[in-house]
């Protein structure tokens, strides 16, 4: 089992900078491939980004591509979401995800572990 915490979220304004992070235990962090996904009011689980389990490769949504970046620690079992120029439409719970092999995998059900959420609202 893998139990993912996430930190940092908040209110802000628009075109504000956040940075949430995530910490994971339970299983060798360097093993897995990690990720977020975000979910707004009254909508589905939108895919944000990943990381392999090395950080030599990511890949976001297009609606966060340029703004948001997604970095990991292997030594402290922390990831992290750099999110920049923030937009109202970004207003939403986001979530750390965790899957147990590699490959960046945008759809909710290719990761099996899931932290449970920071909101994160951006005034505009």
């Amino acid at each position: 089992q893998v139990q993912l915490v996430e930190s940092g979220g908040g209110l802000v304004q628009a075109g504000d900078s956040l940075r949430l992070s995530c910490t994971a235990s339970g299983r060798t962090f360097s093993s897995l491939t990690m990720g977020w996904f975000r979910q707004a009011p009254g909508q589905e689980r939108e895919f944000v980004g990943a990381v392999n389990q090395t950080s030599g490769s990511t890949t976001y949504a297009d609606s966060v591509k340029g703004r948001f970046s997604i970095s990991r620690d292997n030594t402290k079992t922390t990831v992290y979401l750099q999110m920049n120029s923030l937009k109202p439409e970004d207003t939403a719970v986001y979530f750390c995800v965790a899957r147990s092999y590699g490959g960046l995998r945008t759809g909710e059900f290719e990761y099996n572990y899931w932290g449970q959420g920071t909101q994160v609202t951006v005034s505009s």
